[in-house]
Order: structure tokens, then C-alpha cells, then sequence
């Protein structure tokens, strides 16, 4: 296989030089399972664990190989199998908070080019999770596209749209029935040759009959959503990469229940760039939109210029990443505490011997 059909480039090819000359080779990671992943390269598909001293290495989950990562690896050609020396530097990175109490970044997927944020135009439409999903990606690094599936069951498609463009300033918005394969072209300029697309979105919009369309073949199980609550049974069970026959690649991810966003204040001012521009005009630089007077942002709300729904989602997810960056910096606090135990540990244990 060709390198570059797998996403490939300058950028990657520096970092890995180094290693390229200690005769290392170099896979993208299509799936990962418990202790192994599915790795596909030059040799094609191969089997690979991570070598001992890079786990004994990381530290937080983030350490570890993620699905689009490239890796650094020596390959045993006989077995088909492969051992994961190292991880080159991300291009981009999807990250998640873990889900549950720990504050740690989960990555969801690497090295993308383009973000498909996938919404049912169903009963499972909800402008304030797209608004989610857009701080997610453009934390990225990754471009993101708003695809929104199922227009053969909206009757008020003109409205949802409008509410889509409120929400997602300046992003591009692409309407398609994916079960009836119409409008489904409009994704094929971003899956050219070697572009790598992840699909996100929660359980039941469709992302598994998006991807077997373009795909050309069922290869991801579909089931029918569960009538009433049009939530779709958990279909993609596990994140992978896949190989589209026109060239382009595509990572299909589990629906997610919960976004814990993982991200910061950057990727919250360019969601909410209308808030953001509103506020330059408040009063007073440090100004809570509350009932301070002067302020730009409540007399746009009394006005009715700017959505209530979306200046209360605005601060609480501004209050949410408040939270996570206090809970980020005592982990890396403590983070940084146990690295230091491990180098006095390895140096008392060097000079014992």
C-alpha cells in the first residue's frame, strides 16, 4: 500500500525521519482493541502491540495509540505482527473527557482533516448538542462540517436549517437522506485521496449508513432505530479507520452518550464568535452579562437579536470548561509530582547498582 493514500505527508514525514534511518518503519492505526490494534502501512494490514518501555512510559490515556495515529514500529514479516516503538506528533486530535469522575483526555480519533458533526433532522434534533460538538472540533484542529441527515422525515426543514446557520456561524452545512442515498455528493469533496474524515454525532443519526454509502457496501451493522425515542441501538461498537475506494478515509465512531467536553477557551470564542463580537462592546471589559449596565450582550438578548436558549448554553459551557481546566491543572500538577517520583526512583536505583 501507498503511504500517501493513507494520509501520509511532509509534516509526518519529518518527525519520523530519525527514526527511518535506525531502519524503524512506520502504520496508521485502523482499530484498536484492548491490548492490540490493527494497523495497516506498506505491508498492508498487520497486527501490533506496544512495546514495553512506551508503556512503561505513559502516563495518562492520552499516551497511548489512538485510532489515525501514525506509529513507529518494527514489523516481524513472517507473523504479520508488528511492536509499536512510538507515536509521531499529532497532526490534529479529537479528545473527549473520560467519561465518568476522572478529569483525563480520552482521544477519540487523530490526524483528521475534516470533522463530519452528523445530526438526525428526526425527533433526535438538538442545536445545543451541535454546539457541543463544534467546540470539540474546531479544538481539533480538525475543519469541521455540519452534516445533517434524514431530511425525508423533517417537515420543517427551512426552520432547522435556519437554526443550524444560528448556531453555526460560517461553518458549511450539507442536507442529505443517507437511507435513500440522496445528497450524499456533497460529502465526496472532502474524501479525496489520502483526507481523512471522522464522523461524529450520538447513537442513531446515521453515521454507519453514511459510511457503508460511501463505502459502496453494508460494512458497518445497521439497525433500524428503536421506535419512539429515535435513538439507534449502539451500532459501531469500536472506533475505526476506514479505506473509502475512491481514496479517501474515513474513522466512524461510536455514538456518544455524554460529550465531556475536553478543550479550551479558543475553541469556545470561535462556537460562539457572535457572543464573543457582542461582548467587545459590553460596558466593562470583565463584564458577566449579567445585569451589569452597559452591557452589550443583554440588551442584544431584550432585543431579541441574539437567542436566549443560546447565551444559557454559552455559559454553561463556559462554566464546563471553567471546571475542567481547574481539574486539568491539579492533574497535571500531580502528573508532574509522579514523573518526578519515577526519575528519583530510576536514579536512587542506578546508583544503588
Amino acid at each position: 500500500m501507498n503511504l500517501n493514500d493513507l494520509g501520509w505527508s511532509s509534516f509526518f514525514a519529518r518527525s519520523f525521519e530519525p527514526y527511518r534511518q535506525q531502519g524503524f518503519t512506520v502504520g496508521r492505526v485502523a482499530v484498536e482493541y484492548k491490548h492490540t490494534y490493527t494497523l495497516i502501512g506498506e505491508q498492508g494490514e498487520l497486527t501490533a502491540k506496544i512495546a514495553g518501555k512506551l508503556r512503561h512510559q505513559a502516563i495518562q490515556p492520552q499516551d497511548f495509540p489512538a485510532v489515525g495515529d501514525w506509529v513507529i514500529i518494527r514489523v516481524q514479516e513472517s507473523q504479520k505482527q508488528a511492536t509499536i516503538q512510538g507515536i509521531l506528533p499529532r497532526k490534529s486530535k479529537f479528545s473527549r473527557k473520560t467519561v465518568g469522575n476522572k478529569t483525563e483526555e480520552q482521544i477519540v480519533a487523530a490526524n483528521v482533516d475534516t470533522v463530519f458533526l452528523v445530526s438526525g433532522l428526526d425527533g433526535d434534533f438538538n442545536p445545543r448538542r451541535i454546539e457541543r460538538y463544534l467546540i470539540l472540533a474546531w479544538e481539533s484542529g480538525a475543519n469541521p462540517v455540519i452534516v445533517l441527515n434524514k431530511a425525508d422525515l423533517c417537515d420543517s426543514l427551512e426552520s432547522c436549517l435556519a437554526e443550524v446557520e444560528a448556531v453555526a456561524i460560517g461553518v458549511p452545512i450539507v442536507v442529505l437522506s443517507a437511507a435513500n442515498n440522496q445528497g450524499l455528493d456533497a460529502l465526496t469533496s472532502y474524501l479525496q485521496p489520502g483526507q481523512t474524515v471522522a464522523l461524529l454525532g450520538s447513537s442513531g443519526v446515521g453515521k454507519s449508513t453514511i459510511t457503508n454509502q460511501l463505502k459502496g457496501e453494508a460494512l458497518q451493522a445497521v439497525q433500524s432505530v428503536r421506535q419512539g425515542d429515535d435513538r439507534g441501538r449502539h451500532t459501531t461498537t469500536q472506533r475505526q479507520l476506514i479505506l473509502l475506494p475512491n481514496g479517501g478515509l474515513i474513522i466512524d465512531t461510536p455514538g456518544m452518550r455524554e460529550i465531556q467536553i475536553w478543550a479550551g477557551d479558543e475553541s469556545l470564542q470561535e462556537t460562539f464568535a457572535d457572543i464573543e463580537t457582542l461582548a467587545q462592546n459590553c460596558r466593562f471589559r470583565d463584564c458577566q452579562h449579567q445585569q451589569e449596565p452597559g452591557c452589550a450582550v443583554q440588551q442584544a438578548l431584550s432585543e431579541q437579536l441574539l437567542d436566549y436558549s443560546r447565551f444559557l448554553s454559552y455559559q454553561k459551557l463556559q462554566k464546563e470548561l471553567e471546571y475542567s481546566a481547574r481539574k486539568q491543572d491539579q492533574r497535571a500538577q500531580l502528573a508532574e509530582k509522579e514523573r518526578w517520583k519515577k526519575i528519583h526512583k530510576a536514579m536512587r536505583h542506578h546508583h544503588k547498582h
